[in-house]
């Protein structure tokens, strides 16, 4: 008896067996892919967020904000900071340091992202009217801009 060439009925079900594992690892490698673009995608809205809600402050004053945007939920914090190095012993101070926190939370597992900046404003800026804008101080001659 002479034996027919091809495959045995156990070699093509195992040949299947890792075909369809292949296939099956290769689908579940592009879905982990996508859910890692969506987060990061977040992560730069969420730090974009952030950022904007610091630029917002022009004038700090010390105290606290929070609110919603989509899908995101920020709180920002500002508080004064101690700055010796920056008083002239006996005179009323001419700076002042503000810290500025921003807090961005998103998500059911409530992932955040958080930016935190200083802001040094003068005695004259934080003393203005609203409204009114204040000017520097010339510069003596010779040392123009």
């Amino acid at each position: 008896m002479t034996r027919a060439s091809g495959f045995t009925l156990l070699e093509v079900l195992v040949a299947f067996a890792i075909l369809s594992l292949t296939v099956v690892v290769a689908v579940q490698g592009f879905a982990q892919g996508l859910r890692l673009l969506k987060l990061s995608g977040d992560h730069q809205q969420a730090a974009l967020l952030a950022d904007q809600k610091v630029r917002e402050i022009t004038l700090p004053k010390e105290g606290r904000e929070s609110g919603t945007e989509g899908d995101f939920a920020w709180e920002r914090v500002v508080t004064p900071v101690p700055a010796p190095d920056l008083e002239v012993p006996g005179q009323a101070p001419r700076w002042h340091v503000y810290s500025i926190t921003v807090n961005v939370a998103w998500g059911e597992q409530k992932r955040a992202v958080s930016v935190t900046t200083l802001r040094t404003v003068s005695d004259a800026e934080q003393n203005a009217p609203p409204g009114s804008s204040v000017q520097s101080a010339p510069l003596p001659a010779g040392r123009r801009r």
